[in-house]
């Protein structure tokens, strides 16, 4: 059965699925549908799994970066500082929960492409410890804010390095016709550089590229640190500084569905290391800080989702729609991206799956549905479905369409206990901004 391949998953007794020990069926009686699942046990191996690999390749000049895009909440905030990582925060709200959770600013990763005036001023005055920079007008409004604030900013500049990877259009971002960072062909990256290094509030630290996310592939991750090592070395001919510090951003992939593939992080991770030693070896650079900032694959694998089945509407010869009662609120992904998962009823977990099935949500949208040709076990009203690896990208990306209240989190730890990350809204919620 393929939902095995998602790791802390099992069966019961009662034939129920559990997820780090916890009875779904339980879970779902006790906190309510729908209900966001996380898994800590998978959460502490993925983290240990990245800070090991990279620790042993870099004799620790290193440092694995949470994107917390992927999933944040305080809870998670707090088990990323607690396992010694860095922090990707994208905007002033995620900035702001990981300030409020406890996080160092000084492990703190500014991203984004438009950063507002006061999202920069507060990572000034908050002293964040490095801003990834996209364009010239936020270096230039960075450095005046800097200068109001007599305060000097560590950056890295967001570099299109022209890498090309295998994945969905709207996430591929290393390309030069990209809504992110300095463009590499046109000199437009190697002239932010030197004008980085003209700025009296700025320290340019390194350099920093995003290709895509999940990607199964070794050699895009390989080939896009060859290029940003050839810019250090256009850096320091034309200024003579030798930068200290490459990220290589995410996009590391996670198996949704049997055919996926991705390739270990070991694997990823061991090339490219090989490749950074050689071409800093012929460049005569000294290997620089290197970074990473896994997302998805910290908690894709580490969440699932658990609703209550709903009607079950079979149409003789075109299809059969299982009904849940959540959808594209809570995991827009599908209508998004036709996004891949692997469905399972929980209270028949070792049945076999002898339908086939599109899973859809209540809301008012035909495209509101979490995935078409599904096998399932046979769904009846009351049951407990489960969507698997779904800890990346569907709190973080949940919505009150239809004035759907969100739905709560909770974390599985120690063997079957579990607790709140984050309580589900209500009714009074959704309307509490109403004037």
């Amino acid at each position: 059965m393929s939902w095995f391949l998602q790791k802390g998953l099992s069966v019961n007794e009662a034939g129920n699925l559990t997820i780090g020990g916890c009875d779904t069926t339980a879970l779902a009686a006790k906190y309510g549908t729908p209900l966001y699942v996380f898994n800590e046990d998978t959460i502490l191996e993925n983290c240990r799994r990245y800070k090991k690999t990279m620790d042993n390749l870099y004799a620790g000049n290193d440092m694995v970066i949470y994107a917390s895009k992927a999933f944040c909440c305080k809870a998670m905030c707090r088990i990323a500082e607690a396992e010694g990582m860095g922090l990707d925060v994208v905007s002033g709200g995620e900035l702001y929960t990981a300030l409020e959770a406890g996080f160092p600013a000084k492990n703190i990763f500014f991203h984004g492409n438009n950063k507002t005036p006061d999202e920069l001023l507060s990572a000034v005055v908050n002293d964040v410890g490095t801003v990834v920079v996209d364009n010239i007008q936020e270096l230039e409004l960075l450095n005046k804010t800097a200068v109001s604030q007599r305060k000097k900013m560590r950056v890295m500049l967001r570099v299109k390095p022209g890498v090309g990877a295998h994945t969905h259009d709207y996430v591929r971002t290393g390309q030069i016709d990209s809504k992110f960072g300095f463009a590499l062909e046109t000199g437009e990256a190697l002239n932010a550089a030197v004008h980085a290094q003209e700025m009296s509030n700025i320290e340019l630290y390194g350099l920093h590229c995003h290709i895509g996310s999940q990607i199964f592939e070794d050699e895009p991750f390989a080939a896009a640190a060859e290029v940003m090592l050839g810019l250090f070395d256009k850096v320091r001919e034309k200024t003579g500084v030798v930068l200290s510090a490459l990220d290589l951003g995410g996009g590391f992939g996670i198996r949704y569905v049997e055919a996926n593939d991705p390739s270990p992080v070991e694997n990823t991770l061991k090339l490219v290391a090989d490749r950074v030693t050689e071409v800093c070896s012929r460049l005569d650079l000294p290997v620089p800080k290197m970074m990473i900032e896994p997302g998805r694959s910290i908690v894709g694998d580490a969440g699932i989702t658990l609703y209550h089945v709903g009607t079950v509407k079979n149409i003789p010869g075109i299809r059969t729609y299982v009904s849940v009662d959540g959808g594209m609120t809570d995991n827009p992904r599908y209508a998004l991206y036709h996004s891949e998962y692997t469905a399972v009823i929980a209270n028949k977990a070792l049945q076999p799956a002898d339908s086939i099935v599109t899973i859809a949500g209540k809301c008012c949208e035909s495209g509101d549905l979490l995935g078409e040709n599904l096998p399932l076990q046979s769904a009846e009203t009351g049951d407990i479905l489960a969507m698997l690896d779904t800890g990346a990208y569907c709190y973080s990306m949940a919505s009150n369409y239809n004035r759907i209240p969100r739905p709560a989190a909770v974390l599985v730890k120690n063997g079957g206990h579990s607790e709140l990350m984050i309580r589900r809204e209500t009714w009074e919620d959704a309307a509490a901004l109403d004037i």
